[in-house]
């Protein structure tokens, strides 16, 4: 049986997991695209977390 966690906690595991796919050099592109199917995020989940890396890895292009 599936656990419904709440979305904020979804969000957090993927900020954690993101990050530590960055640490170990993975691309953040693909880090952010699999993150919204591994955690089950919606759109609004995915843009927040695309939003946040970009911002906060000092890339303006986005």
């Amino acid at each position: 049986m599936a656990t419904i966690m709440p979305e904020d906690k979804k969000i957090r595991q993927a900020v954690r997991w993101v990050d530590e796919g960055l640490r170990e050099g993975k691309n953040l592109e693909s880090l952010l695209n699999e993150a919204g199917m591994r955690f089950n995020l919606g759109p609004k989940d995915e843009q927040f977390l695309f939003k946040f890396f970009r911002n906060n890895s000092g890339d303006d292009r986005a």
